[in-house]
């Protein structure tokens, strides 16, 4: 039985088991990357085309590296070719990125024959992004969202509001403060954290006992995000 793992990737002509192999674990591994990515995912634009390109990219990668081999002449030639193309693709969320890179180091690893490597590398990779995932790793810092209101320019109304956003909010900060209505009322904009138990709309009901509060709107901190 041939160990395929056994192989070296110093092999001047690989054989065609060797390069189907490379791009048959390349496919496995970068799909394991990208079913990671799904169950592991929180956001609201969740893009169906991005998680398949994490998979066809990952064997465009390895056919790559196939095709260059060890040679620097077709490596600089490859370059050259690459850089006609001009990638526009905007990627939000830096996790998305570093998630599609893993997908693009599977298939590199795979495409040089570094088969140990790629599988040791991508299940690691998928098992601390489950962990990270599972724990929540930074949520006791993250804001949960945006609050915008108008309040009535008067001296009382500073008090009252910020007792009441303190017996509803463990931390916020203001981000926004201007004059509308010819500097009778301020347009306030919040981030902030609610209390463990309390939830957006016992916030919402509470604001809206303070006299003059107009155009209370709360937005959730990943639709600020993407938006």
């Amino acid at each position: 039985m041939l160990d395929l793992l056994a192989l070296h990737s110093s092999t001047p002509n690989a054989t065609w088991i060797t390069l189907i192999y490379s791009l048959v674990l390349s496919a496995v591994l970068s799909g394991l990357v990208a079913w990671t990515y799904e169950q592991t995912f929180r956001g609201l634009s969740f893009s169906r085309n991005f998680v398949q390109a994490m998979i066809l990219s990952s064997l465009v990668v390895a056919t790559v590296m196939q095709a260059i081999g060890d040679n620097v002449a077709r490596g600089l030639g490859m370059m050259g070719a690459l850089a006609i193309v001009r990638f526009r693709t905007n990627i939000k969320d830096p996790k998305d990125l570093i998630f599609f890179f893993a997908a693009l180091a599977s298939g590199l690893a795979c495409g040089v024959f570094a088969w140990t490597t790629a599988i040791a590398g991508t299940v690691v990779f998928c098992l601390v992004a489950f962990i990270l995932w599972r724990v929540d790793t930074g949520a006791h810092l993250a804001f949960d969202g945006l609050l915008r209101f108008s309040l009535e320019n008067e001296k009382t109304s500073g008090p009252e509001l910020e007792k009441m956003l303190r017996a509803n909010l463990r931390h916020f900060a203001l981000i926004s403060l201007r004059e509308v209505h010819g500097g009778k009322s301020l347009d306030h904009s919040y981030q902030v954290k609610l209390r463990s138990n309390r939830r957006s709309s016992d916030l919402l009901r509470d604001l809206n006992t303070l006299p003059g509060i107009a155009g209370l709107h709360f937005m959730m901190q990943e639709a600020t995000t993407e938006l």
